[in-house]
């Protein structure tokens, strides 16, 4: 039907008209009136095929995989030996609740221990990076510590510290194996901690602390209020990442007979010669490690995109 200029047309048109869309061949209409064409049309088809093609290929590629891995295992001539002396479900069950009570102790190291080496690496890290003559020294130092704590084995770290701290029978001076362990985990992370801060204060353009010095700021009020919290949010990503290093590590206490969750392991393997504890107390970090590692993951794609968009870094 054709509508000539003054002619309303009937309401059940409109109403036909709503209800199909009012486009060409079926194609669906924006409210603002906009008809996709065929060819964009046959495009999203596409991806959303080849969406679903990449999404078949790569379960089943999975699925071949696992089978392979699982067949070559199983087939090994060892296997039998190897099952029941590294997956045993009897030690399994029996280590499951006493690695739990030690992990407990790696939590709590995790969380002092990452508050101190955040805190003492910022410290190293701001003074390294003072300017004028009459820091010199206070820079030497700093840098000293980085590079001696950098390059130090963080396991011979530890022996000197739990081990040899005892051994010279201070007076006031504890001998207990967590806080002796909590300091030489310090020690070493908070020398990693200090170069990531420092490349982060080292990124800030020059400008804006001159603009801060221009609108009256002191040294130290640029540093704190224009410098730091720019340089800290650059670095995020990094800092989870040492602290998710920090997070494996605190099971090094062990070697000062600290019960954590891997001693707690080891002294059931001791009484049984059975490895399969090794294997749940591994799995147990594995499974503390991942939502930090996802969160650092979601953190750095988060502030990619912030970037990309030219946003608040």
């Amino acid at each position: 039907m054709t509508v000539t200029k003054g002619e309303s047309t009937p309401q059940g048109a409109d109403d036909e008209g709503d209800m199909t869309g009012g486009a060409r061949g079926g194609a669906p209409v924006a409210d603002d009136g906009y008809v996709p064409s065929e060819r964009r049309l046959e495009r999203e088809r596409y991806k959303r095929a080849r969406a679903r093609r990449a999404t078949a290929i790569a379960a089943l590629s999975t699925l071949v995989t696992a089978a392979v891995l699982y067949l070559v295992v199983v087939d090994a001539p060892g296997w039998p030996r190897t099952k029941e002396t590294f997956f045993s479900a009897q030690y399994a069950r029996e280590a499951f609740p006493k690695v739990l009570e030690g992990l407990w102790l790696n939590v709590r190291l995790l969380l002092v221990c990452g508050a101190a080496v955040l805190i003492l690496g910022m410290l190293i890290a701001v003074a390294r990076t003072l300017r004028g003559p009459v820091f010199f020294p206070l820079r030497v130092l700093a840098a000293a510590y980085t590079d001696f704590f950098r390059g130090l084995p963080l396991i011979i770290n530890l022996m000197i510290v739990v081990l040899g701290v005892p051994a010279l029978r201070l007076q006031g001076v504890t001998v207990d194996p967590v806080l002796l362990g909590g300091t030489a985990l310090t020690l070493t992370y908070s020398a990693y901690v200090a170069e990531v801060f420092r490349a982060g204060i080292e990124s800030i353009h020059p400008s804006q602390r001159a603009a801060a010095r221009s609108l009256g700021l002191t040294n130290r009020q640029a540093l704190r209020h224009v410098v730091l919290p720019q340089a800290v949010r650059r670095q995020v990503p990094p800092l989870l990442n040492d602290l998710v290093s920090l997070q494996k590590d605190t099971g090094l206490v062990s070697i000062g007979g600290a019960v954590d969750a891997v001693r707690a392991a080891d002294i059931i393997v001791g009484r049984s010669l059975n490895y399969t504890p090794y294997i749940v107390a591994g799995l147990v970090f594995v499974a503390l490690t991942i939502p930090m590692t996802r969160f650092t993951d979601w953190v750095t794609a988060r502030m990619d995109r912030q970037r990309a968009q030219g946003g608040s870094i």
